[in-house]
C-alpha cells in the first residue's frame, strides 16, 4: 500500500514538474512569437552634410548633454564606419546611406555626371518632366528621384505598410531631401534660395499643404540676418581652431559675420550659416506637428539632412571658428529637436540615427601653414595639358572630354575612328598624367582588376563604377590632395578625412554602447530593415549592425 501512495506522489510531482516546464515553454514561445511585430511610431534620419568623424569627440566637451552627447551616451555610436566606395559627394553618400547599396547599383556616381549618349552633363536629381510647386517657376524645382535606380529604406517602409506610413524628405539641398526619402515619398522638400521658400515638385503634389505656405510666408532667414552671425560662446575660448582670420579661408572670416545686409535680399546667405540648420530642424518640427508623424502605430520615417555644415566647411575649413561654432550651435538645436521628439511622439516611441554623407579634407593652406603635405589640382587644367599631350603624341584635337569625379572621359567618337586605337590613348594618357603633381597613380577603370593599387583602393574605385555613367580613367590623388582652388576646401577622396563617418543610433530598440568594429554606409539600411522587420532595399549589399539592440 505504501508502495502505491509513492508511486502516486511521484506522479504528481512528474506531472506538476511536467505541466511546469510545459508553461515555461509555452511562455518562451509566446515571448518569442509575440501577438504583433513591435515596431517605434517614427524613425527619424539625420544626415550631417560633411560630418568628420571627430567631430564627435574635437568638441565634445563643449556639447550640452542633450544634443551630440545624449546621442553618444544614451545611443550606440558605430565608432568605425567608413564610405565603401569613391567618389565621395553628397548626392552619392545620401543616397547610399538610404539604399545601403553602391553607386555601380544605384546609379547615383557624383552630384553630377557625363551622360555618353546625350553628351550633356547630368544633374543627380534634374528631371525636366516636373515642375516647382510652392513658388514661381524655376529650375530649382524641376527635381525628382528619377535618376535614382535603386530603393531605399524609406520606399521599402512604404511598401512594408501598404503605403500608410508617411515619409518625409526636409533638407536645404533638393539632393539631400529627394534622394533619402525615395520613390515613393509622401513629399520631399528643399530650399529656393533666391525667395527663402521650402518648395517641392509636381512629381510629389499639385500643390504645397497649408502648412508649408504659411512658414513660406514668415521668411525665417531674416529673422536670422538680424541677429547677425557671433560665436555662441566668447571668442577667446574657441582653442579647438585656428585664428579668426585666415587668407585661405574662402569668405571674409572675421566675427561677427555681418548679416543684415541680407535681409529681404539674398535669401541664399544663410545656407553659409549656422541658421541654415536651424531652419532646417525647425521645419521638421513642424512637419511632425502637421502631418501626425509618429502619432499610430505605423511607422513613419523623416530624413533630415543638415546642409548648412557643409556650406560654412567648404568656406572655413574644418580647422575655423566658424566650423566650430556652426557645431556647437548644431548641438543646442539637435537638443531641441530630441526634447521635441520626445514630447510629441515620446521618448522611447522613436528610433534615430546620425550620420554623414561623407568627410572633408583639411585647407591646403592650413596644411602648408603647419609644414603638413596638401595641395589641390584643377579639372581644366588636367583636360587642357592632357589633350595637348595627346594632341601633340597622336594627332587627336580635343579627344578628353571632361575631367569630373575623379575620372577622365574620352569622346569616344574620336577615339573611335581607327587612327590610334583607344588602348594606347589610354595607357599613354595614364603615364602622362602620374607624372602631374599630386597625381598617386591612374587607372583604367575598365581594367581595375589588374590595377597595382592597394585592395582598399581597387574595391572603393569598383564600388563607385557605373558601366554607363562612369568615366575611362580614374585617377588617385596624394594624400590631402583635391580638386580645388587657392582657399577653402572640399572632399571626394577615398582617404579616411573624407571616407571616416560618424554613425550613431539612439531611441526605440537602441541599448547604449558603442563598437570599434569596421562597418560600412552600406550597413545603415539593413540595419533598419532589420530593426523594422521589414525587407532591405532592392539593391542592398550591406549586413545589419546587430550589435545595436540588446536582441
Amino acid at each position: 500500500m505504501k508502495k502505491i501512495s509513492s508511486l502516486i506522489v511521484s506522479l504528481s510531482i512528474l506531472s506538476l514538474s511536467t505541466v511546469s516546464a510545459q508553461t515555461k515553454k509555452i511562455n518562451t514561445i509566446t515571448k518569442a512569437f509575440p501577438a504583433e511585430v513591435a515596431r517605434p511610431k517614427l524613425v527619424v534620419g539625420l544626415v550631417v552634410d560633411q560630418m568628420r568623424w571627430d567631430y564627435l569627440y574635437r568638441y565634445y566637451n563643449r556639447y550640452s548633454n542633450g544634443g551630440f552627447k545624449r546621442l553618444i551616451n544614451e545611443g550606440f555610436s558605430v565608432e568605425n564606419t567608413f564610405i565603401p566606395y569613391t567618389p565621395t559627394y553628397t548626392a552619392v553618400g545620401h543616397t547610399t546611406i538610404y539604399t545601403g547599396s553602391v553607386p555601380a547599383i544605384h546609379g547615383i556616381i557624383g552630384n553630377d555626371w557625363y551622360n555618353s549618349e546625350t553628351k550633356k552633363n547630368v544633374y543627380c536629381t534634374e528631371d525636366s518632366s516636373v515642375v516647382t510647386v510652392g513658388s514661381t517657376p524655376s529650375t530649382e524645382g524641376n527635381m525628382s528621384p528619377k535618376n535614382l535606380l535603386a530603393t531605399t529604406i524609406t520606399d521599402e517602409l512604404r511598401l512594408a505598410t501598404n503605403f500608410k506610413g508617411k515619409v518625409i524628405g526636409i533638407s536645404l539641398k533638393d539632393r539631400g531631401s529627394i534622394l533619402p526619402a525615395g520613390h515613393a515619398a509622401n513629399a520631399a522638400y528643399w530650399y529656393q534660395g533666391s525667395t527663402g521658400n521650402w518648395i517641392t515638385s509636381s512629381y510629389y503634389m499639385k500643390e504645397v499643404p497649408a502648412w508649408i505656405a504659411d512658414y513660406n510666408k514668415l521668411k525665417l532667414a531674416n529673422k536670422f540676418y538680424a541677429k547677425n552671425w557671433e560665436t555662441l560662446n566668447p571668442i577667446n575660448t574657441y582653442i579647438n581652431s585656428t585664428a579668426d582670420q585666415k587668407d585661405y579661408e574662402g569668405k571674409a572670416s572675421t566675427f561677427p559675420h555681418q548679416l543684415t545686409q541680407y535681409i529681404d535680399k539674398n535669401f541664399d546667405a544663410v545656407r553659409s550659416t549656422p541658421y541654415g540648420n536651424t531652419i532646417t530642424l525647425d521645419l521638421a518640427k513642424l512637419a511632425i506637428l502637421s502631418e501626425d508623424l509618429g502619432q499610430d502605430n505605423i511607422t513613419d520615417f523623416l530624413a533630415v539632412s543638415c546642409s548648412a555644415t557643409d556650406y560654412v566647411g567648404h568656406a572655413y575649413g574644418p580647422n575655423s571658428i566658424e566650423a566650430e561654432d556652426t557645431y556647437l550651435r548644431l548641438d543646442k538645436d539637435f537638443e531641441e529637436f530630441f526634447n521635441y521628439l520626445d514630447k510629441k511622439v515620446g521618448k522611447g516611441n522613436y528610433t534615430v540615427f546620425l550620420s554623414a554623407d561623407h568627410g572633408v579634407a583639411h585647407v591646403p593652406g592650413f596644411m602648408k601653414e603647419n609644414k603638413l603635405p596638401g595641395g589641390t589640382v584643377s579639372d581644366r587644367d588636367i583636360v587642357f595639358k592632357l589633350n595637348s599631350f595627346l594632341n601633340d603624341k597622336f594627332k587627336v584635337n580635343n579627344v578628353v572630354l571632361k575631367s569630373m569625379n575623379n575620372q577622365i572621359i574620352f569622346d569616344h567618337d574620336k577615339t573611335d575612328n581607327g587612327t590610334v586605337s583607344f588602348d594606347v590613348i589610354k595607357s599613354a594618357s595614364i603615364e602622362f598624367l602620374k607624372r602631374m603633381d599630386g597625381f598617386a597613380n591612374v587607372v583604367d577603370i575598365s581594367r581595375i582588376a589588374m590595377a597595382t593599387i592597394p585592395e582598399i583602393q581597387k574595391t572603393m574605385i569598383t564600388n563607385g563604377y557605373n558601366a554607363r555613367r562612369s568615366g575611362d580613367l580614374y585617377y588617385i590623388l596624394d594624400p590631402n590632395w583635391f580638386n580645388g582652388g587657392s582657399t577653402g576646401t572640399t572632399h571626394g577622396n577615398w582617404n579616411p578625412y573624407d571616407a571616416h563617418i560618424p554613425l550613431v543610433f539612439m531611441g526605440w530598440g537602441i541599448k547604449p554602447g558603442a563598437s570599434n568594429k569596421t562597418h560600412y554606409m552600406t550597413d545603415i539600411a539593413p540595419t533598419l530593415a532589420a530593426l523594422l522587420h521589414i525587407q532591405m532595399p532592392n539593391g542592398c549589399v550591406g549586413e545589419p549592425i546587430t550589435e545595436i539592440t540588446n536582441k
